[in-house]
């Protein structure tokens, strides 16, 4: 499986509008996308503006989907000038 991690530093007056968008771009993607299996959305409890992804997909092709997708463009072009940082980050999981 591919994993991608993504981890975002919000512009703290667009924190809780980030939230909100995010919280439904992980939505549209696991309902919307079957090979997308897990979609988890982190805050830092301490640093709200600290945003961390956890996503999982069957494969790069997958994830391939994913990005040319209109809701996750619809999203990125929305929340872009929202974001100071975003560092993506991608695996392969091992099974055990």
């Amino acid at each position: 499986m591919y994993v991608i991690t993504v981890e975002f530093i919000i512009k703290e007056s667009h924190v809780e509008s980030f939230k909100k968008r995010m919280l439904q771009q992980a939505n549209d993607s696991l309902k919307k996308e079957k090979d997308c299996y897990y979609f988890d959305v982190c805050f830092d409890k301490d640093n709200l503006s600290r945003v961390f992804l956890y996503e999982i997909y069957k494969d790069q092709n997958a994830f391939d989907v994913h990005l040319k997708s209109s809701h996750y463009n619809n999203f990125n072009d929305e929340v872009t000038p929202w974001v100071e940082e975003k560092i993506i980050n991608k695996f392969e999981k091992q099974e055990l």
